[in-house]
């Protein structure tokens, strides 16, 4: 780990202004991510700039209906709410669904959000990565891509995005708050927050230098069947291969969000239409135009089988 300075911030805006005066600068709060990044010095910020302090912690009712979860609220606290397990169980049970109990306790939910890609050759600083390093290829393309994606790629990228929380709140259509450095604030939808790789994968979300995120707004309550699936390699702490987000309502209509699959939660609300013809027609429209390789191919199948199940839970 190279050497860094360090400061806390006293409120958001200036934790902004700081690191907009400072381009090395990082903000850190969990650091479950992060800190494993400067280990192994793919991360290599000059600054740290602890957001802690910052009193972002706080789960509160809106006045439309929704709930406003703090940037700093820890995931575990998320998960364990009672207003989300009630009224949005799928984020609840995509955030249990996420690495181990002790990274719970630590993670946050605008770390999950801004969490790196687990493409192994993004962590690995002998290869070849436009994500890592622009402009240098992408070894993924040539290499061993079974956990990487299929949908949304480009010549320069074929990395995935991590979170399960992610997923949840793409299909709950969840709203990110930000303080920008001037101490202006703006609301990203999420469907915009993440970015497709195009030939800059380094730039990973719609975030202005020095942004920083303080909440992330829920709407109001969708009601229906909410299901989360995850298909792993091991029954715990593994990343997605594929998991699927929904809100299946009693009509037969409702929502679909895919993880696993793409450099951000895969969504195609065009898609949601063909949910009463099965998970086929689903599948097909959401994944229309998409590029395996040899070795991911198979995620195409597993997505359709992984709807099937959510849709066949969603009608119990």
């Amino acid at each position: 780990m190279r050497p860094f300075t360090y400061e806390r911030a006293l409120t958001p805006a200036d934790a902004a202004g700081a690191a907009a005066a400072n381009p090395g600068a990082r903000f850190i709060a969990g650091g479950t991510n992060l800190l494993d990044l400067m280990k192994l010095q793919i991360e290599t910020p000059s600054h740290l700039i602890d957001v802690n302090g910052l009193g972002l912690d706080r789960i509160e009712a809106t006045d439309d209906g929704g709930l406003r979860i703090g940037a700093l609220v820890r995931n575990t606290d998320l998960a364990a709410d009672a207003r989300v397990r009630r009224d949005y169980p799928v984020l609840s049970r995509a955030l249990l669904a996420g690495a181990s109990a002790q990274l719970r306790n630590k993670a946050t939910t605008a770390g999950n959000l801004l969490q790196r890609t687990r493409c192994p050759y993004f962590y690995d600083p002998a290869q070849a990565c436009n994500k890592r390093s622009p402009g240098s290829g992408c070894a993924a393309l040539g290499g061993y891509s079974r956990q990487l994606a299929v949908i949304g790629v480009s010549e320069a990228c074929i990395a995935t995005h991590p979170s399960d929380m992610a997923v949840a709140m793409r299909a709950l259509d969840a709203v990110v708050e930000t303080v920008q450095p001037t101490g202006t604030t703006r609301k990203i939808a999420i469907a915009d927050f993440h970015r497709l790789p195009g030939d800059t994968p380094h730039i990973e979300t719609a975030l202005e230098p020095g942004e920083l995120i303080t909440a992330v707004t829920l709407p109001k309550p969708l009601g229906g069947r909410q299901v989360y699936r995850k298909v792993r390699d091991r029954a715990s702490y593994a990343f997605a291969l594929v998991s699927v987000a929904a809100v299946v309502q009693e009509d037969g209509t409702g929502r679909i969000a895919v993880g696993g699959v793409a450099h951000k939660p895969w969504r195609v609300e065009a898609a949601e239409a063909e949910l009463p013809r099965g998970a086929k027609a689903v599948s097909e429209r959401l994944l229309a135009g998409a590029r395996p390789t040899h070795d991911n191919a198979f995620k195409i199948t597993l997505v359709e089988r992984t709807i099937g199940a959510v849709l066949a839970d969603g009608r119990t």
